[in-house]
């Protein structure tokens, strides 16, 4: 941070502020626009921890090499030649006479992903004057805005649970720290906000179709440019949802039967051709492929570029096949989900993943304790549980398969952490209606 950023910071501050208040006015209730400040407020402050955290107990990362190390030339390319920043925001990697000078100095030139965060981090800063916080809260606010409209979407179809839906999407601590900084996370965070409110609007609401189908694809781009491995996970999910609904739209409860398993079908050959398809220009995540870049991702971080993290972890040997990565799936969904445990944390910043997931493993154990095992089945039949579930499981298992390592894990996973605790409260949610109309003899 420099002395600029001390007067940049409170102007772009005080500029969100101002738009945020629109956007409270246009989309927000009177019981849900008491959660719209205090969250964006977490996103703010979220946003300048993490530049703290990484200048002061890192000693760097991530978010100076996006910045420090990336953007900052881009900005100052652009203050001393439109030309010679035009070139560099579209530049695929290769070098050129006139911005060798710049992008020479660019740590992730090469690096296709990294360098799409870059380009987003130098876009903010010529608005903030090169300023690091001022670009750290454009950040947040993205991240803020995506999840704020799919937060709404959600309220809207259960009404009841718009506390526990803001605690889900907002207030979970890892989730608002993470997901707030100039990192791929924040921006995908948001990103998948964005692509499930628009998924929303345009299969189920049907409103504003030509806006929210724009936003649908810019969203599946910035998603599939920076972290393709959520795409994989979420747009599928999203296309068994709408089969799903679409199944409990059938009027006739014979026909619904008759119907289901051709529906099922179609949804889970379009879900896997999608699958396919966006993964065929990515030889990494090809789906023949993924179980390799499991193996190798796995123990890159875990011995080899994090090995000195002191928070590894290991599930049990990966040889590269699905039947490996099938094998070790329990103990990857748990440990995206429960763990860290308590007796395995050895630095502060592990110490808040392992309250957050003996959080939601306590959330977990409740809701099946409250609960009648048979009413939980019955409500998990809900679609929009079932995505929430699909995405959620399918998510911890990639994750926590190929990641090894805890540091690492508490980003990685704050997409899914939402997701989770949603279905969670539906179930339970439920589940309670369930056994009311049960007791009342319905």
């Amino acid at each position: 941070m420099k002395t600029i950023d001390f007067i940049i910071a409170p102007i772009t501050f005080f500029l969100l502020m101002f738009i945020a208040y629109g956007i409270r006015e246009i989309s927000a209730d009177g019981e849900t626009r008491k959660y719209f400040f205090p969250a964006l407020l977490l996103k703010m402050i979220g946003a300048i921890g993490v530049g703290l955290i990484y200048q002061f107990y890192y000693g760097g990362g991530d978010t100076f090499s996006y910045y420090t190390h990336g953007a900052s030339h881009i900005v100052e390319a652009f203050y001393d030649s439109f030309s010679a920043g035009w070139k560099l925001l579209t530049a695929n990697g290769e070098f050129d006479p006139e911005t060798y000078k710049y992008s020479s100095k660019i740590w992730m030139y090469r690096d296709t992903t990294s360098y799409f965060i870059v380009r987003i981090a130098s876009v903010f800063g010529v608005l903030t004057y090169n300023s690091y916080a001022g670009v750290a809260l454009l950040f947040a606010f993205f991240s803020f805005w995506g999840l704020w409209l799919m937060y709404q979407s959600f309220c809207q179809i259960y009404p009841e649970l718009k506390l526990q839906f803001a605690i889900a999407i907002f207030f979970v601590p890892t989730v608002f720290f993470w997901g707030s900084g100039i990192l791929k996370d924040t921006v995908t965070l948001g990103a998948s906000g964005f692509l499930v409110y628009s998924f929303i609007q345009i299969f189920f609401e049907r409103q504003k179709l030509i806006r929210n189908i724009i936003l649908l694809l810019l969203s599946i781009y910035i998603i599939t440019s920076i972290k393709l491995y959520i795409f994989l996970c979420l747009m599928p999910a999203l296309i068994l949802w709408y089969f799903f609904y679409r199944i409990g739209r059938i009027p006739s409860f014979v026909l619904r039967i008759m119907v289901a398993p051709f529906l099922l079908a179609i949804g889970a050959a379009l879900a896997y051709y999608v699958a396919l398809k966006a993964g065929e220009d990515n030889s990494r995540y090809a789906l023949d492929q993924i179980a390799e870049t499991a193996q190798v991702t796995a123990y890159d971080i875990r011995y080899w570029t994090g090995k000195d993290a002191g928070s590894g972890y290991s599930l049990g040997e990966l040889d590269g096949t699905f039947g490996s990565m099938l094998r070790l799936a329990p103990q990857a969904i748990n440990v995206s989900l429960f763990r860290p445990y308590l007796w395995e944390v050895n630095n502060p910043l592990m110490l808040l993943s392992a309250l957050e997931a003996l959080f939601l493993l306590a959330l977990t154990i409740r809701l099946f304790y409250r609960n009648k095992f048979i009413h939980l089945t019955q409500s998990a039949k809900s679609p929009i549980i079932l995505f929430c579930l699909i995405f959620a499981i399918i998510f911890a298992f990639g994750v926590g398969i190929s990641t090894y390592n805890f540091g690492t894990l508490s980003r990685y996973r704050i997409v899914m952490v939402p997701f989770y605790l949603m279905a969670v409260f539906m179930l339970d949610f439920h589940a309670k209606v369930k056994a009311s109309r049960n007791d009342l003899g319905e």
